[in-house]
């Protein structure tokens, strides 16, 4: 098995902004990022609806990612903008990044990055954060190749992540 860690070979994988029309792909890749989990929800129509819904928000940018010019794209990755005053600037949150099995270890996933930071950078952001298990090897190896770690604040600790699932109000 290959050394998730190791640094991957230059590739000619190429990633661009999603536009409307390709809503169904993104959602395609979205379904696979959920399968992936073993997770049965969201339904593939509310994923493309939610997919369709944020793409009409400025605020969320999604991008897709072919390892050539002959593929499909096999990988996605969904962006949030929001204003941090702490920076005066805009934050950028990677919420989901997803390479199709048969892509992986082709530069998809770097080309993701690379393109989430160009768009950090375009849209003024002064920091790009996101969250991934610990025990995922290979994610943990593409972000620290970029700079990524536990500290994305200026503080004495690590940066943790929190959250507390709500019950739907209709439970």
């Amino acid at each position: 098995m290959p050394d998730p860690t190791e640094q991957q070979p230059a590739t000619q994988a190429r990633a661009w902004i999603a536009e409307h029309h390709e809503a169904e792909a993104v959602a395609r890749l979205i379904r696979g990022f959920r399968d992936y989990y073993g997770r049965a929800a969201p339904s593939d129509n509310a994923i493309l609806a939610g997919v369709e819904r944020l793409m009409d928000q400025t605020d969320t940018e999604f991008l897709l990612s072919a390892p050539d010019d002959d593929s499909p794209p096999l990988g996605v990755a969904q962006l949030r903008f929001r204003f941090c005053i702490w920076t005066a600037s805009p934050d950028c949150w990677l919420e989901d990044l997803f390479v199709e099995a048969a892509a992986r270890r082709r530069g998809v996933g770097e080309s993701l990055v690379e393109l989430t930071f160009e768009r950090a950078r375009k849209r003024g952001a002064r920091r790009i954060e996101l969250d991934t298990w610990e025990t995922n090897d290979a994610a943990l190896a593409l972000y620290r190749r970029h700079g990524f770690s536990e500290r994305s604040k200026d503080n004495d600790g690590r940066d943790l992540l929190l959250g507390v699932a709500l019950p739907r109000a209709d439970a």
